[in-house]
């Protein structure tokens, strides 16, 4: 009977643990506010979902021996402040009017996940008429900010603290680090070398309203939604 009684509490647990898991609280930016006792994280006002499924031999790039990923993204203005999160796998979060790809959708009941690793990188391309393939490709991109594991983010059924989180403030007048309208993208790999499989939920938000943002997962699908 003890020992029945032990395997029910830790299946118990385990179910427990896996729906706290997933469990996404919303996304705060670097702007804190202190409310009695306790200091917040101010959330943000903009948040752009994006839901996809990385599978092996579909990498965009493989850089010092890691296979990447990337999600591009099109911000049409100015913006004080850009956070970008990852979870992976998606399993049963809720996420509102998230932009979901051919990709996730046949693959939205794997368990497959990763270890994520994510940037946030900034191209020379500033117009949106100066979109295309060729030009993303030789474009210039540099890494603005990088994140690997985040506390602030649910644990991996694991039961490691293996999911994203940056933030990154735009330096006004700044000609390296301001974060001027143009062409923007997220990369993501995993922290060791190796496959990178599995569903994720990619998330794009800013503390201001910014119309006309577009993430997608390529080029083509990105000039599509501009």
């Amino acid at each position: 009977m003890k020992i029945k009684l032990l395997v029910l509490s830790v299946f118990a647990f385990c179910c427990v643990f896996n729906a706290e898991a997933q469990k996404l609280k919303k996304f705060g930016s670097s702007v804190e506010k202190k409310i009695g006792p306790k200091t917040i994280k101010v959330p943000y006002t903009d948040v752009i979902s994006y839901l996809g499924y990385a599978s092996e031999g579909n990498e965009d790039e493989v850089i010092e021996g890691k296979k990447f990923y990337y999600i591009y993204l099109w911000v049409p203005a100015v913006a004080p402040e850009l956070g970008v999160r990852m979870l992976s796998p998606v399993a049963k979060t809720k996420v509102k009017d998230a932009i979901k790809s051919e990709a996730y959708e046949a693959n939205e009941s794997s368990s497959d996940y990763f270890d994520t690793y994510i940037t946030l990188e900034r191209s020379t391309i500033f117009k949106k008429e100066d979109i295309t393939e060729e030009a993303a490709k030789s474009a210039t991109w540099t890494t603005l900010a990088r994140n690997d594991d985040s506390s602030e983010m649910p644990k991996q059924p694991s039961g490691s603290s293996y999911n994203s989180l940056l933030r990154y403030k735009s330096e006004v007048g700044s000609p390296t680090n301001a974060l001027t309208a143009g062409l923007y993208r997220i990369g993501f790999t995993t922290y060791k070398t190796g496959e990178v499989k599995g569903t994720f939920l990619a998330e794009v938000a800013a503390p201001v309203k910014l119309p006309g943002v577009v993430m997608a997962k390529t080029i083509e699908e990105l000039l599509k939604g501009l």
